[in-house]
């Protein structure tokens, strides 16, 4: 059993119970989508049920999921660590993310390692930081998420590297990013990444890392404006949360509305969205243990499904179902209310709602989705992580 950390005080009875049973489900299912074959973590597992029975697959490699395993599970005790990383020791798994890094072409999974690296103290974070800053373009568009994970890994680089230079550059290009005006963060820092029509949507993510590295960034060195910014968006996104408690999927950039809610992520409602607004609270932007607990509270019985279907969390087999979805082809759903909203912000399209309900279910598991589980509830600003590593 992982002891309880201070962000358990966020819950009530029912949300505890099912926390602990999350992180315990994670530690059920993080060694069975680590690939032996080829020594990482899978992309996903894929799963199928019927009646008691479930089989899964796994499908591809990611270092972006592994590096997110690994600031996950720097959080549990050093005994616990290596059964979950393949039965390597946290320090020698990221050794291997970081010479994995020099061959990747991905800013986000580049900054995810170095970030890991920092967490853990780890001997090759020069090497982690040296590989990040050059790969970055910096004066380019890039998205937005990848620009928040750059901003986290080198908050948590204070004190172990010089990156103030960097880190500065960092700040400014991720809050700059925003429509002036608008509570939300976008999709990318600028044009040429995405398609016009759809450029004015952002979606979850790009809202949570953004609250996330800024009230990272304001602990590491006072910074009230970076601090003022996560609020503003915090307080949106928990403003617009369903009814149910649901963490809705995409934004106006430049309103900061609600243009489609579905998919909603189990990964948003156990882990994103509380990990986000359990740093910033941390910092000291304000207290969101309501939202919390209701996005908690939908994964015990989403209202979507009406008490009918296969539950969400599946603890035997250690999986959770990644989503539930409107299961319309070709998202047709989201492309019309992106032109819709493109054309004037309130426009929208009501009938195509009740059309296509959402009460289909994604059977996949990601492992990024236990690495920020355990982050979520186990990390803390105030505590270095339990690495047992270099540092």
């Amino acid at each position: 059993m992982t002891p309880a950390s201070a962000r358990f005080a966020y819950l009530d009875s029912e949300t505890t119970e099912l926390t602990n049973r999350l992180i315990a489900l994670a530690s059920t299912g993080l060694p069975k989508v680590y690939r032996a074959d080829s020594d990482e973590f899978a992309f996903t597992r894929i799963f199928t049920t019927s009646g008691d029975r479930v089989d899964a697959v796994l499908s591809g490699t990611s270092l972006r999921y592994s590096a997110i395993v690994a600031l996950g599970v720097g959080w549990l005790p050093a005994e616990r660590q290596s059964a979950l990383l393949g039965g390597h020791s946290l320090d020698d798994f990221v050794t291997q993310l970081v010479e994995r890094a020099k061959a990747s072409s991905n800013l986000g999974d580049i900054a995810l390692v170095a970030w890991s690296a920092a967490q853990a103290g780890h001997r090759l974070l020069p090497e982690a930081l040296r590989r990040l800053q050059e790969f970055d373009r910096r004066t380019a568009p890039e998205y937005v998420v990848e620009c928040a994970w750059v901003v986290s890994a080198l908050a948590e680089a204070r004190g172990q590297a010089d990156v103030e230079e960097y880190l500065a550059q960092a700040r400014e290009r991720l809050l700059g990013s925003v429509v002036a005006g608008s509570p939300v963060f976008p999709h990318v820092t600028g044009p040429g990444l995405v398609k016009t029509y759809r450029d004015h949507v952002a979606c979850f993510a790009d809202q949570v890392y953004p609250i996330q590295a800024l009230a990272r960034l304001h602990h590491s060195g006072d910074d009230p404006t970076a601090l003022a910014a996560a609020r503003t968006t915090a307080e949106q996104i928990c403003r617009l949360q369903g009814p149910d408690g649901q963490w809705w999927w995409h934004y106006d950039a430049r309103t900061g509305a609600v243009i489609e809610g579905y998919p909603v992520y189990a990964v948003h409602q156990h882990a994103m969205g509380p990990m986000a607004l359990l740093d910033l609270a941390e910092a000291g932007g304000g207290d969101y243990a309501e939202p919390i607990r209701k996005g908690l509270s939908w994964l015990l019985g989403p209202a979507e499904l009406n008490g009918a279907g296969e539950p969400l969390l599946l603890d035997d087999e250690g999986l959770t179902v990644r989503k539930v979805f409107r299961g319309d082809p070709k998202k047709i759903v989201r492309g019309l209310h992106t032109v819709t909203t493109r054309a004037h912000p309130s426009l929208r399209m009501p009938v195509i709602n009740r059309v296509y309900r959402p009460t289909s279910l994604d059977r996949e598991c990601r492992p990024y989705e236990f690495g920020w589980l355990y982050f979520a509830w186990l990390a803390s600003l105030h505590a270095p992580a339990r690495s047992g590593g270099s540092r």
